[in-house]
């Protein structure tokens, strides 16, 4: 249905609000007229990135991947506008794009990557009010991870004020070794990846599709059977 069809049914002219709802409901024509409004943010986006070696038109493609994701996981009710959550999420991914690419072809640009992400950032208040809560929500979500696992994770990111630790310097505070904190490292990332326990963070990242939790649950399920393998 293109989009002066939509306007004739009169799905155009419904709330935005209204047609986020839909489309996280299902409704492919609420999607795709979402989509098809904010296509011009993504090429804005786009063009404010560095891409590297990536291709204009490669960027836009990732780059409407990340604005399906923000379509599916916005709240109108958190106060901030769309166009901010979305932006947010196009450049993520692009920049994952650019990241890969980077690393496939051992390209110079890989040594300043952060520099790549960072060079067209614009943090304004509502930026910064969005990288707020997500920060928050990680903190919660680290606090709220049984003692060893996240004692792991905030060594190994650090996390809660620490330095970021090798796997030898944690293993010998635990009085394990390295390939033990490995395990718990894989361990506390398959604990976080679970929606039941990320959802909030899923939704300020826009990672809270059924694909997202699919996915989620097979790393889980894989995680489990090495472990039982290893138990045997």
């Amino acid at each position: 249905m293109k989009t002066n069809e939509r306007e004739k049914t009169g799905l155009g002219l419904l709330p935005e609000a209204r047609l986020f709802e839909q489309a996280q409901g299902g409704c492919q024509d609420s999607l795709n007229l979402l989509m098809a409004r904010h296509e011009p943010l993504v090429v804005y986006a786009v063009n404010r990135q560095n891409l590297g070696d990536v291709s204009f038109e490669e960027a836009v493609q990732v780059g409407r991947e990340g604005l399906w994701h923000a379509i599916q996981g916005y709240d109108p009710q958190r106060g901030y506008q769309f166009s901010t959550y979305a932006y947010a999420a196009i450049v993520h991914q692009v920049w994952a794009a650019v990241k890969a690419h980077c690393r496939a072809n051992q390209s110079e640009h890989a040594i300043q990557e952060w520099a790549i992400f960072y060079r067209h950032w614009e943090a304004g208040p509502a930026q910064q009010q969005v990288e707020q809560e997500r920060k928050a929500s990680l903190h919660a979500l680290v606090r709220r991870m049984p003692k060893r696992l996240r004692r792991v994770i905030q060594s190994r990111y650090g996390l809660a004020g620490k330095k970021r630790q090798t796997l030898a310097e944690v293993g010998r505070e635990l009085g394990v070794c390295s390939e033990r904190v490995r395990q718990l490292q894989v361990e506390a990332l398959v604990w976080l990846r679970q929606p039941a326990h990320s959802q909030d963070l899923r939704q300020l990242l826009a990672r809270h599709s059924q694909q997202d939790y699919e996915w989620a649950e097979e790393v889980a399920q894989a995680w489990l059977r090495r472990r039982a393998g290893r138990h045997a």
